[in-house]
């Protein structure tokens, strides 16, 4: 029996972004000295991010009621799961660029899925290192943290870290789909990964209830460590919502997903050739 379409194009489509991001990690590693140095910086940009909100804890003992260890957990893992997110699909920031200069319809006759194209193009590996510093500070944070490891907290520090990487990679993906029609909107897409998990390295009590509203009812980043992390931490949630809702992170993450691929395909239908 043949094999079912979408599994043959989602396993096409993998297989494809798998051999492009070898040929880049294959060019990187021509330049190993090149690489460790931006991978280094890019590993220190991150840690003097989190120096500055340490500093800000030499001058007081909580910040919206949270210790700097558990600023440091949250710092940890929305750091860790953008930072998959990003070496995943970061350059899908470079869709705007090649739709205005043509590059795209090069990209529409070769006999391979075009996400798995864009998503690959000049895969970055020095982003590894924004993974490495926040996988770091991630494990400090738990040597400094009172939890009750009982087995559902357990497994759900993982859940969060995998789901919260899947939600990073939709929005990637739906500010890709988002530049069929805006054709520059880069920035906006970064408002929303960038600016994202920068919201998400603070506690979710120094925010107006209404943000914790939006960014968990509309744009769901709230379960990429907030929900999850209050359970872990064993902190109420501002909104006053049950603590089980931080393990519905992984049906949130499938959701989002399955809104990305729709948006990606509906904004692929709708390109244009620049005619050129």
């Amino acid at each position: 029996m043949a094999e079912p379409l979408p599994r043959a194009r989602a396993y096409d489509g993998l297989r494809a972004y798998a051999l492009i991001v070898a040929m880049w990690v294959r060019s990187t590693m021509a330049y190993r000295t090149s690489f460790l140095i931006m991978a280094f910086g890019n590993f220190a940009v991150n840690v003097l991010d989190f120096v500055a909100i340490a500093l800000m804890f030499s001058h007081i003992d909580t910040l919206g009621g949270f210790t700097l260890a558990e600023v440091a957990f949250l710092y940890g893992t929305s750091g860790t799961a953008f930072g998959l997110a990003d070496l995943a699909l970061g350059s899908m920031e470079r869709v705007g660029r090649r739709i205005r200069d043509g590059t795209l319809d090069t990209l529409l006759v070769r006999p391979v899925p075009i996400l798995a194209q864009v998503a690959a193009d000049r895969f970055a590996l020095r982003r590894l290192g924004r993974i490495v510093q926040g996988a770091l500070l991630l494990g400090w944070s738990l040597t400094r943290l009172d939890i009750d490891w009982t087995p559902d907290r357990v497994v759900l520090v993982p859940l969060m870290l995998l789901s919260g990487a899947v939600i990073f990679g939709a929005v990637f993906v739906l500010g890709g789909a988002f530049q069929f029609w805006a054709k520059d909107a880069s920035e906006v897409q970064n408002s929303f990964t960038y600016g994202g998990t920068t919201m998400l390295q603070y506690p979710p009590t120094v925010f107006a209830d209404e943000l914790l509203r939006g960014v968990t009812f509309v744009i769901p980043l709230a379960f990429v460590n907030w929900l999850p992390a209050l359970y872990v931490l064993g902190r109420p949630n501002p909104l006053g919502l049950p603590g089980w809702i931080g393990f519905t992170a992984p049906l949130v993450a499938l959701g989002c997903a399955a809104v990305a691929g729709l948006a990606w395909r509906a904004g692929l239908r709708t390109y244009q050739s620049t005619g050129s």
